[in-house]
């Protein structure tokens, strides 16, 4: 699928801002939250999400790759690790 594809796919569910992005390998986006709702959709290589609040499971990771969607709701605190390979996704806002 192309790029302008996703971003399609992304608009589709609701988002007005839409943009591609590139992580280089083994990046890490340290805790921090949103002022709004955003998704994230894979389009290549994998990223890994973690929620340290949830009162749950606040060690529990979860990877993604290509086509997997993450929803992270307005708020709401999450830490990321990008893959050995980089990540390329589609972001919604």
């Amino acid at each position: 699928m192309a790029r302008s594809s996703f971003e399609t796919e992304v608009r589709s569910w609701g988002f007005k801002e839409v943009f591609t992005w590139t992580d280089s390998p083994n990046y890490h986006y340290p805790p921090h939250k949103h002022n709004a709702l955003t998704t994230h959709l894979i389009v290549s290589g994998q990223l890994t999400i973690r929620y340290p609040e949830d009162p749950q499971a606040p060690d529990k990771k979860e990877t993604f790759g290509p086509g997997g969607r993450i929803d992270v709701g307005k708020g709401v605190m999450h830490e990321v690790w990008i893959g050995d390979e980089g990540c390329t996704y589609v972001i919604g806002e």
